[in-house]
């Protein structure tokens, strides 16, 4: 059983173990492989007492086995193989076989089958079922990696102090936390609708009216209402009433279909007075805190998940089912990475990145989620100008314009009525400038939303933009939306102008500066591969799994990378570097050490480097401090491994004082 070893610069060979009792086939086997240039460790066998003691002793990535040896035939090595390795692939190499043994085989489990006199075929062979053994692995790798987060999320749930209640499709509760249990002095049962408000002690918010099904947060949910702030009054047997805040939305699918609904209750019972509510901003601060930790952490997963997907998809010899599989994958991490921005804009804490914008293709974009939002009593039109000039500006910004007036609009029409919105180039002339103090006459590009509600008194229209100010009851409004809708607008060099009048309904319309550029997609279309490259790239991130894959990733691009865990081991290899470093690519919150502090000390030995920054976190500081100043390059994570080779490009075909 001597190893027929070949060693390999690059890393350990394949070791693969080989049951064949003809030493001219064993000979040409080997002969294959070498021409078909696998790097391998062959252990050879030729009978049964040799081959379970290779299987007892050794670790072997791959079986090839003649179909029949002294004692064993092809079943029982394959039977055997499985016993030690459950998963190692094995491929049978053989003369002709009947079909019934062939059968026998495939059911048995049998990866692949090469015939003696076409040996071309082993090293594909042998590729394949070592790529599908990869992707296996990477497979219950990724399912143990969401199983946790399941725990995760479940424990999480358990820890808030909000009680958070979810029911299926048919209005079987599936959630109830601690929160809740303790809300209602009751545990998860699963009733049906028509029994939550007496089980649960549901009331009005008098405290005496037995709310009726139609009247529970979470029943309206389920019908597709989305509530927020919705007082109610919980009468728990024995236990002193508390007054609870409740919201709740549909739960649905990406194809809008209705999965069941969630609810969130907040009991207020001792936070009636300003001071409660301050505590209560407080706490929702908090929480915006941790969904940005968690996205941060979640972006570091992503940015993991997605590129390894990316790097198999994109290494070619993929099975087809398994690409499919692979493709799966890597659409669920890019949903997740969506939800994860959503987490980020809850916790206000995300990056403002402007772009050319085709505003009549985002409100298209739109149109069936604000579809939901509105509710069915509401008629939505929209009127898109075609050849519509184009708007810079930030796209999730512009989508919080849209949603804030919608809202509003919603609001204002209680009992149904009609809701338009209308994009068109316009010109604002003098008439305009001399109405809008401050506005410069030009060529904009119109928003407009307008509705047929009850309209804003003549009285208070100079106030509606104030922060705070709201005509909504109380806890109904925080007084920000139109405040925010005036802060984009203005940020982005923009014009509002408002027409409304009781009774009248109410027309909002946006003006945005046109501009003469080509828009950017609004979602990834096809993309040419991005451009390889030979220069240096000092690599900096303390996340060892996500410092790989970039590493691996920009490897394979042809770049030459250096890596460093932390700030003193990136400061150690410039100093020990003897040639230039083109790029310094940089993690911005490293132990110990900003990133733009280190591309200071590192410019000292390295001038010629160029920086590129990386950030899960979008803190206010990033802003505060200048990473998003012009002139500084920043990667937001996570991140796919293509476009992170397009960034790299991109910053090192930029001249040097543009770049840094």
């Amino acid at each position: 059983m001597k190893p027929n070893r070949r060693e390999v610069a690059d890393g350990t060979p394949v070791r693969i173990l080989h049951l064949e009792d003809d030493p001219n086939d064993r000979d040409l086997t080997h002969a294959a492989l070498d021409a078909g240039g696998l790097e391998a460790e062959i252990v050879t066998v030729s009978d049964r007492g040799s081959y379970e003691a290779a299987l007892r002793d050794g670790t072997f990535d791959l079986i090839l086995s003649d179909f029949s040896v002294p004692g064993l035939d092809g079943l029982g090595a394959l039977a055997l193989a499985q016993e030690r390795f459950p998963d190692i692939p094995f491929v049978l190499i053989s003369g002709t076989l009947d079909e019934d043994s062939l059968i026998a085989l495939a059911r048995g489990g049998v990866t692949d089958y090469v015939v003696k006199h076409r040996l071309a075929r082993l090293v594909p062979a042998v590729r394949r079922a070592l790529e599908e053994a990869t992707a296996r692995r990477h497979r219950a790798e990724m399912e143990r990696s969401l199983e946790a987060e399941r725990h995760f999320l479940k424990a999480l749930l358990e820890s808030l102090e909000e009680g958070i209640v979810a029911c299926d499709a048919g209005g079987t509760l599936t959630l109830f936390n601690r929160a809740t249990r303790e809300i209602h002095g009751l545990p998860e049962e699963p009733l049906p609708p028509e029994h939550w408000a007496n089980h649960y002690g549901l009331f009005q918010p008098d405290g005496r009216t037995p709310m009726g099904k139609e009247d529970i947060p979470l029943y309206r949910a389920l019908h597709g209402a989305r509530l927020r702030g919705l007082e109610m009054v919980v009468i728990p047997k024995g236990v002193q009433p508390r007054r609870i805040l409740a919201s709740a939305q549909p739960i649905v699918d990406a194809e809008g279909r209705r999965l069941g609904a969630v609810a969130a209750f907040h009991d207020i019972t001792e936070q009636r007075n300003l001071e409660a509510q301050f505590r209560q901003a407080q706490k929702m601060e908090a929480v915006g805190r941790l969904a940005g930790g968690v996205a941060h952490d979640f972006n570091n997963l992503l940015s993991v998940i997605l590129g390894y997907t990316e790097l198999v998809l994109a290494a070619g010899g993929v099975p087809d089912r398994t690409r499919e599989s692979l493709e799966e994958v890597l659409g669920a991490g890019r949903r997740a990475v969506e939800l994860t921005r959503q987490l980020l804009a809850f916790s206000r804490k995300q990056i403002i990145e402007p772009r050319v914008l085709d505003l009549g293709a985002l409100v298209h974009d739109m149109e069936k989620m604000l579809g939901r939002v509105i509710g069915e009593d509401i008629r939505l039109a929209t009127r898109l100008a075609a050849g519509l000039g184009r708007v810079r500006a930030d796209p999730g910004q512009v989508e919080q314009i849209v949603m804030n007036l919608v809202v509003n609009a919603r609001d204002a029409m209680p009992h149904g009525g009609a809701l338009t919105l209308e994009t068109a180039d316009r010109v604002l002339d003098e008439a305009f400038v001399r109405d809008n103090l401050g506005a410069q006459s030009g060529s904009y590009v119109m928003l407009s939303v307008s509705d047929t509600g009850t309209g804003i008194p003549l009285e208070i229209q100079g106030k509606i933009f104030e922060p705070f100010f709201t005509t909504k009851g109380e806890g109904k409004g925080t007084g920000l939306g139109l405040a925010t809708v005036y802060g984009i607008v203005k940020q982005n060099g923009g014009y509002i102008q408002v027409e409304s009048g009781p009774g009248k309904g109410t027309a909002v319309r946006i003006f945005l500066p046109l501009v003469q550029e080509e828009a950017d997609p609004l979602v990834a279309g096809a993309i040419a591969p991005p451009a390889r490259g030979s220069e240096t790239i000092l690599l900096v991130e303390d996340e060892p799994s996500l410092r790989q894959l970039a590493a691996e990733a920009l490897r394979g691009y042809g770049y030459t990378v250096l890596e460093a865990g932390d700030g003193a081991e990136a400061l150690r290899l410039c100093e020990g570097h003897p040639g230039p470093i083109h790029l310094l690519l940089a993690d911005f919150i490293l132990p110990g050490v900003r990133a733009d502090e280190l591309a200071r000390q590192a410019a000292a030995t390295h001038p010629e480097s160029r920086v590129l920054y990386m950030s899960g976190y979008t803190d206010d500081a990033l802003v505060r401090d200048g990473v998003l100043e012009p002139g500084v390059a920043l990667l937001q994570k996570p991140f796919e491994t293509a476009h992170l080779a397009r960034r790299v490009r991109e910053i090192l075909d930029t001249p040097l004082a543009r770049a840094a």
